[in-house]
């Protein structure tokens, strides 16, 4: 006979009266990059190829790393440990661009990680966060401090089932929760489809606090170089001001990026004028 171990009992769930949960002392929710980014929030940045959004995760990242600022606009009240798991660039084109980025003032040590597929030993594979085996691996980087988990991109990090079926997310989306239990936000980086959305299934949205789409403006001339326009298509703690789409530029040269920044409505205005 094979002495087989039963499998363990799933932890038993209890609701609270009114009155307990009144009570009961929730971990607040701090700032990561204010307005919009706070620990425990889900975000997904999505936009078509070569817009940007590498780009412009990455100046997210700093940001958060250092307790700095992003196009004067979004703020990080004070640095937070990040995560970023690149699945796309080589190692070198990697570096080059964390360069292009970099602030005047670095993050410090053990603050901004990141995990690239140039790192994998020979004839290894990138973890696949649609499996359990792939988000143990991911879970192995994780700090106990870390603040910040920036997936680039989902295509790269979630290769099982189909893009398309709703099913295919809900593994990728019970890892994301349990992140969320443990404090960590999550921003997702996601191709655009052919009609501009989030490409794949619409349920992914329905867990997000905050959905950011970048798409060219519609009088785009390539040789204006990295010009796009950010809208909130979801969030759910933004008013007024805050929630205001943006037009960026990405200038400089390939040595140091220079962000410049106007509101949609005032970039719009110019235009008609």
């Amino acid at each position: 006979q094979i002495d087989r171990e039963a499998p363990p009992e799933p932890p038993r769930l209890r609701a609270l009266d009114l009155s307990e949960l009144a009570r009961y002392e929730f971990k607040e929710r701090a700032p990561l990059l204010m307005p919009w980014l706070h620990s425990q929030d889900l975000a997904m940045l999505f936009a078509g190829r070569g817009i940007g959004k590498t780009h412009l995760a990455l100046t997210i990242a700093y940001a958060v790393a250092t307790g700095g600022q992003c196009f004067g606009r979004w703020t990080a009240p004070q640095p937070s440990k990040v995560l970023y798991l690149d699945g796309e660039l080589p190692g070198c084109v990697l570096q080059r661009r964390l360069l292009m980025h970099l602030p005047q003032e670095e993050p410090a040590d053990g603050y901004l990680r990141f995990f690239t597929p140039d790192l994998l030993p020979d004839n290894a594979t990138l973890p696949d966060l649609s499996t359990r085996d792939g988000q143990r691996t991911i879970d192995e980087m994780l700090e106990p401090d870390t603040a910040l988990v920036i997936v680039d991109n989902l295509s790269s990090w979630c290769r099982s089932g189909r893009e398309n079926e709703a099913e295919s997310w809900l593994p990728v989306a019970d890892w994301i929760l349990g992140l969320r239990r443990r404090g960590i936000a999550v921003l997702m980086v996601h191709h655009a489809g052919k009609g501009g959305q989030q490409r794949g299934t619409s349920k992914r949205e329905d867990l997000l606090d905050v959905v950011i789409g970048l798409n060219r403006p519609t009088d785009y001339d390539p040789k204006q170089g990295a010009v796009f326009n950010l809208e909130f298509s979801k969030a759910r703690h933004l008013t007024g001001n805050d929630a205001d789409s943006l037009e960026l530029t990405l200038g400089g040269t390939e040595e140091v990026a220079v962000w410049s920044c106007r509101t949609l409505a005032l970039g719009n205005f110019e235009r008609i004028v």
